[in-house]
Order: C-alpha cells, then sequence, then structure tokens
C-alpha cells in the first residue's frame, strides 16, 4: 500500500459525513487490510462516534478491534458520554479499566462529564479516587472535569474545595464555578465568583444573564449584564432573548430578536418556542414560516414548539405540514419531538396518527405516557386511556403528579367512579402524596356523580387548604345536581376565600334561576351592578384552508360576516322547522 493511499483514506475519513460514504471507506480498509492499522481504525472510529446515529455502527467496528488503545476507547467513551444515556459510557470506561488499559487526562474528563450528567455523583467520587491514584489531580483538563461533575450533581462544597485549593485553574474552572453556582440558584455566591474573575469571557457573562434573567426571573439585572457585554455574541443575545421569553415579556423579546444582525437557528427556536408557550401561536407559525423561508433548518425545540402552536389552535393540516417536512427532509426526530407531534395529533383529534408515534418510538419517558394517557381520555377513549395506565403499572414504568392528573380526569369525564376513586387511593402507593390538582380531579369526579356530600367532606377534611378552584368545582355541581342548599354554603367559602369574582356571582344566579328563585336572580344581579362586574368577551378559532380565522363574540367585522350569518340564519331555521 503507498503512502499516497493510505493519506488518501485519511483525508477520506475525515471528510466523510454521511452513513453509506463511511461504509464504502470501511469496505475498502477491510479488503485493502488497512482496517488493521490502528490510526486508520481510530479515525475511523473518530468519524463514526462523532455522529449519534451512527454510533451503534461505531460500536460494530470497535468490537471488530482485536486489541483497541486507549485512544479508541476513549472515543467510544465519548460517543456514549454525549448520547441519550450516558451511563453507557461509564460501563465502556469500566471495560477498559478490566483489559488493564490505564485511563489518560482525556479519559478522565470525558467520563467525569458523563457521571455529571445522569447525576452520577457517587460513581464521580470512584472516578476521583482513581484520578489521585493515577497522579492526574493537578491536571488542568481532569481537574475542571471533577470541578464540572461535582457542580452538576449540586455537590458545591467538593466542587469548591478543588477550585479554591488549585493554584493553576483557567478561565474554564472559573466559568464552571460560576455555572454550578447559577445552576442551584444560588447568585449571591455566583456574582461574587463573577466579580472575583480575573479575566471574563462572554460565556462568563451568558452564564450570568441566564442566571438573573431565566432561573430566578430577574430580568432587569440580567439587561444590566447584557448592556454591559465588551463584545455581544449569539449566545450572549439568545441568553437574553430567552430571559425574556421565560418571564412572558414577548415585545422586549421580539425586539432584540429583530436586532441582531445575525441570527442561528437556536436564535429562531427561542423565539417560535415563546411565542407558543406564551399563548400566540399564530405567531409563533408565522415565525416559523419565515425561518423556513430564510433557509433556516429548524432544530428540535423549533420543531417542538411550532408543533406546540398547533396543538393550541387545532391547526391539523398544518401539524400534518411539518410532519412530512420532517420525514421529507429527513430530520431526526428524538424522543422531545415525538412527543410533540403526538401530542399535536391527539390535541387535534388524530388519535390514530398520534398512536402509530406512541407505537413507534423507540425509547418512552414519563411525558410521552402522559401525552397518550390525557390525549385518550381527551378525544373519549376513556378504556384506553385506563388501560394505558394500567400497562405502565404492569411495565414498572415510574409515574409522576401529572399521570395521575390525566388519569383522574379521564375517569371524571367519562363517569368511571369506582376506578377513578382506586386510582386516587393508588397513589400514595407509588410514592405521590396527593396535591391540589388530584383533589380537583376527585372534586369534579364525585361532584359530576351527584355524590355533593362525599366531596365537601373531602374538601373540608383534605390535609392541604383547599383553594377557590376546589369550590368553584363543587359550585358547577351545585348547578348541575340544582343543590340550592349546598351551593349557598359554597358562596360563602368563596366569599372568605376573595375568590367571588364575577364567574361565581353568574354561576350562582343561575342556580337561583334553575330552581326559580327569583328573589336570588335579583340579589345576585344588584351585587354585580354595585361592584360594576362584566363577563369576559367569550374567543375562539378555527382553521380554514390552513388559515387561522379568530371569532369574537358580540363583533361581526369579519371579512366573510355576512356569509357566515346567512349560514347561521338557514341553520337555525332548519332546527326550527325540525321541532
Amino acid at each position: 500500500m503507498t503512502c499516497s493511499t493510505y493519506h488518501r483514506f485519511l483525508a477520506l475519513l475525515r471528510t466523510a459525513t454521511l452513513t453509506s460514504q463511511i461504509r464504502q471507506i470501511h469496505a475498502q480498509l477491510i479488503t485493502t487490510d488497512l482496517i488493521s492499522d490502528p490510526f486508520i481504525a481510530s479515525q475511523l472510529l473518530s468519524s463514526l462516534s462523532s455522529n449519534l446515529s451512527k454510533l451503534s455502527y461505531a460500536e460494530l467496528v470497535f468490537a471488530h478491534i482485536p486489541q483497541p488503545n486507549t485512544f479508541m476507547w476513549n472515543t467510544i467513551v465519548r460517543g456514549h458520554a454525549s448520547s441519550s444515556n450516558p451511563r453507557r459510557a461509564l460501563h465502556s470506561f469500566i471495560k477498559m479499566r478490566r483489559t488493564g488499559l490505564v485511563g489518560d487526562n482525556y479519559s478522565y474528563p470525558i467520563v467525569l462529564k458523563a457521571s455529571g450528567m445522569f447525576n452520577g455523583l457517587w460513581e464521580g467520587r470512584e472516578i476521583h479516587g482513581e484520578v489521585v491514584k493515577a497522579g492526574f489531580e493537578r491536571d488542568v483538563f481532569v481537574r475542571n472535569g471533577l470541578i464540572g461533575m461535582y457542580c452538576k450533581t449540586e455537590e458545591l462544597g467538593c466542587a469548591w474545595l478543588l477550585f479554591d485549593a488549585f493554584w493553576e485553574k483557567d478561565l474554564v474552572s472559573w466559568n464552571l464555578m460560576l455555572n454550578g453556582y447559577v445552576g442551584v440558584g444560588e447568585m449571591g455566591k455566583a456574582q461574587k465568583v463573577f466579580d472575583e474573575m480575573p479575566e471574563r469571557d462572554v460565556i462568563s457573562w451568558s452564564i450570568m444573564i441566564d442566571g438573573y434573567g431565566k432561573k430566578i426571573g430577574d430580568v432587569i439585572r440580567a439587561r444590566v449584564l447584557f448592556d454591559s457585554i465588551p463584545i455581544r455574541d449569539l449566545v450572549s443575545w439568545n441568553s437574553m432573548i430567552d430571559s425574556y421569553a421565560k418571564v412572558g415579556e414577548m415585545t422586549t423579546a421580539r425586539q432584540l430578536f429583530e436586532e441582531m444582525e445575525e441570527k442561528n437557528v437556536i436564535s429562531w427556536s427561542i423565539i417560535i418556542d415563546g411565542y407558543a408557550r406564551n399563548g400566540n401561536p399564530k405567531e409563533s407559525l408565522v415565525l416559523f414560516r419565515q425561518m423556513l423561508c430564510q433557509g433556516v433548518k429548524p432544530d428540535k425545540v423549533s420543531l417542538a414548539g411550532a408543533l406546540l402552536a398547533c396543538a393550541q389552535l387545532g391547526a391539523l393540516d398544518q401539524g400534518r405540514w411539518i410532519h412530512m417536512y420532517m420525514q421529507k427532509n429527513k430530520i431526526i426526530s428524538d424522543i422531545v419531538v415525538q412527543t410533540a407531534l403526538m401530542d399535536m395529533y391527539m390535541k387535534c383529534g388524530s388519535t390514530n396518527e398520534a398512536s402509530m408515534i406512541f407505537n413507534s418510538m423507540s425509547e418512552r419517558n414519563v411525558v410521552a405516557w402522559n401525552v397518550m394517557i390525557s390525549g385518550l381520555g381527551i378525544n373519549g377513549f376513556a378504556e384506553s386511556a385506563v388501560e394505558c395506565f394500567a400497562q405502565m403499572e404492569r411495565e414498572g414504568i415510574p409515574m409522576d403528579d401529572l399521570i395521575f392528573v390525566s388519569v383522574l380526569t379521564t375517569c371524571t369525564h367519562a363517569g368511571f367512579v369506582t376506578e377513578g376513586l382506586d386510582i386516587f387511593d393508588k397513589m400514595r402507593t407509588h410514592g405521590i402524596e396527593p396535591k391540589l390538582e388530584h383533589y380537583g380531579c376527585l372534586i369534579d369526579l364525585l361532584g359530576r356523580s351527584g355524590r355533593l356530600n362525599q366531596a365537601q367532606i373531602v374538601l373540608e377534611s383534605m390535609s392541604i387548604k383547599p383553594n377557590s378552584a376546589l369550590w368553584g368545582s363543587l359550585l358547577l355541581a351545585c348547578r348541575t345536581h340544582k343543590n340550592v342548599a349546598l351551593a349557598e354554603v359554597v358562596l360563602e367559602r368563596l366569599v372568605e376565600l376573595k375568590a367571588d369574582d364575577c364567574g361565581v356571582y353568574i354561576l350562582m344566579s343561575n342556580i337561583y334561576a334553575d330552581a326559580e328563585m327569583w328573589e336570588g336572580v335579583q340579589k345576585i344581579r344588584k351585587l354585580m351592578r354595585e361592584r360594576n362586574m362584566k363577563k369576559e368577551t367569550g374567543r375562539s378559532v378555527i382553521e380554514v384552508d390552513g388559515d387561522i380565522l379568530e371569532f369574537i363574540s358580540g363583533k361581526k367585522a369579519h371579512i366573510q360576516g355576512e356569509e357566515i350569518e346567512t349560514v347561521i340564519s338557514s341553520l337555525l331555521q332548519m332546527v326550527i322547522s325540525e321541532d
């Protein structure tokens, strides 16, 4: 094999990006026996493990290397450390140690980072002990790995001892310690570290902006820092915009977004997701289209934001278009995007498409299960939702608060009283103490089934103080079951909680009206006039031919207003004629 051929293969491996290209190069390396060259094999592993979608292929290649060296092991460990299962990085490191190879100053930072990612404090401490025995404790890369691991596992005391006793700490060391304090919300200590830093880079400033803006919601202090940065880069701009978006100040976030001379996909994702999460899904979808028109390939955050907007609007056609766009452009969807897709289909009423995604998922977390259970319940498939919950129990999948809210809500709307009471009683066996949301489901369940006295007993014997929403739920049940006496008691409780707003009095007025107690109706209406209470205007949205239309109660300024009125009149005539 000539020297030029050897270097040609190396150059091809460094530039190859597609799996098909790497497979062809791999085949040629086997036929030319160059695969036995350690350096060539190492380069092949690097090309594969740098891309998470090719990691399983890298493991197959690695398994056929007779005596992998430390560099090769480090490559595999690094690949797993960047994957969705960083614990496998530790397993690979342990296998390496069992072969007799000793880690180097590249091995330890990687495996320490992985330990921090899965909150492996015990494992991290074991590695710390090995670092000391191997004599790498004073290496700046290894030391920073230790500081980062302790910060990630929220052992800030250990992190500070390592940091404070290290004379050769660099800017990375300072930023790790700064990020550690910000991560646990200790902004006072973070500010002290920031003030003592011998030098700062844009990452230092961005960490502090994130801390004040996103961690504790103090966007004023975050903006002061942003305005003080000597040189701003994309990271600092994105941090400031994200801070405004997190506290719902989308007008200011948009102003900064428009001021940016250069935007990346993260900038677009922040603003798209921000609008969706702050109640403006129409603007979220407008920006998503603008991003695509400018040739920016969406990431999982922008896709999840756009899909959330479709879910909020019930825009099934646009949601399907985004799904097809992902498939056409071969955008790999992770569990976050898959769950967002499933949520969109469920909220748009397409349970079959949602179920197909759920069944095809290679990995399901508690959020995915929750979307499935709540979606089935919302769309009227209560039995399937309860069965899905039972499947979770059978498979031993850990549950959270929201799972129980979803399944209890489903039981409530389906009238599954026995099942709902049984599930509520199971909560503590799963290590979950009932919260106000769960009690809300229980009161609604009992109220809808007419067990008003039992609901009242639950409210008055709760371990936590019931809020106005719980009493309001019982008041609504009183109207359904025409229980005026209990409704008056509930109203007194709402007055005590200072939660007697317009909606409460309108409901109480309706309860009196249903019972033909007109004096009570007059009393309530007089009280509302004296307090100048007004009912909020009703709004609704609908998707028509891909456009989102909004309708406001009492307003007839729609461009197709006359046609709509004609259709409504004809429908009314049909109803009258049928009667």
